[in-house]
């Protein structure tokens, strides 16, 4: 049969206790040493007894692994105050910033002219004079803006106006050219006709005597 369950609470009778804290220790050393050679791990144990008798195992030496411990835990320590400390800080950034988007929002809503009913007179009159300011100053960088523009289109108009007077000029000389070609064409043309139709002989048109016999005309009529 199995061992039944032992009830974990503090043995009475003082040579029980002695004999159950002697094999529990043993088994815990043992338990200790088998970890530290298995998994490769610092283990440190201290026992004391109930008559104040040491006990101790360490792979290592036992008073590093305590430092060790101390810094381990100090380091958790601050690392758990350090992002308290940040948590309260990015908390209260985010109210004023939160408070400052309500801010402008309600500035927002009064400069379009809502919810003016819980200004009072003098606030009033502060949100009048920032208007007047604002349409100051938009209509002063308007006036910039339209006389900029007035300066652009005065030069773009005398580039205009250049350019006008350059392809104006271009043109009566291309028409000039074009009209000389086309008088000279004519005169060519007109010259061609009458020679084809022998109204005048070749010697005429070469300069030569335009007459065979001297008291008559010979017409050759084609």
């Amino acid at each position: 049969m199995g061992r039944g369950k032992i009830e974990i609470k503090r043995i009475e009778n003082t040579t029980n206790r002695q004999v159950t804290f002697c094999k529990r220790r043993n088994g815990l050393l043992k338990k200790a040493y088998e970890l530290s050679v298995l998994c490769d791990a610092e283990v440190a144990l201290i026992v004391f007894s109930s008559r104040g008798r040491l006990y101790e195992y360490s792979n290592n030496n036992i008073k590093s692994t305590i430092e060790r411990y101390k810094k381990a835990c100090s380091d958790s320590s601050n690392t758990s105050s350090i992002t308290e400390i940040n948590a309260q800080y990015y908390q209260q950034e985010s109210a004023k910033l939160r408070q400052q988007i309500q801010m402008l929002q309600n500035s927002n809503r009064h400069l379009m002219g809502d919810s003016l009913s819980s200004l009072t007179v003098k606030e009033l009159k502060q949100l009048e004079n920032r208007l007047e300011r604002g349409i100051t100053r938009i209509r002063s960088k308007k006036h910039e803006l339209l006389l900029a523009e007035i300066e652009y289109l005065q030069k773009r108009e005398i580039e205009l106006e250049n350019e006008s007077v350059c392809l104006r000029t271009k043109i009566a000389e291309i028409e000039r050219l074009q009209q000389a070609n086309m008088v000279t064409g004519a005169e060519l043309n007109a010259i061609q006709a009458l020679t084809s139709r022998n109204f005048f002989g070749p010697h005429m048109i070469e300069g030569g005597t335009a007459y065979s016999h001297p008291d008559k005309k010979i017409l050759h009529l084609g």
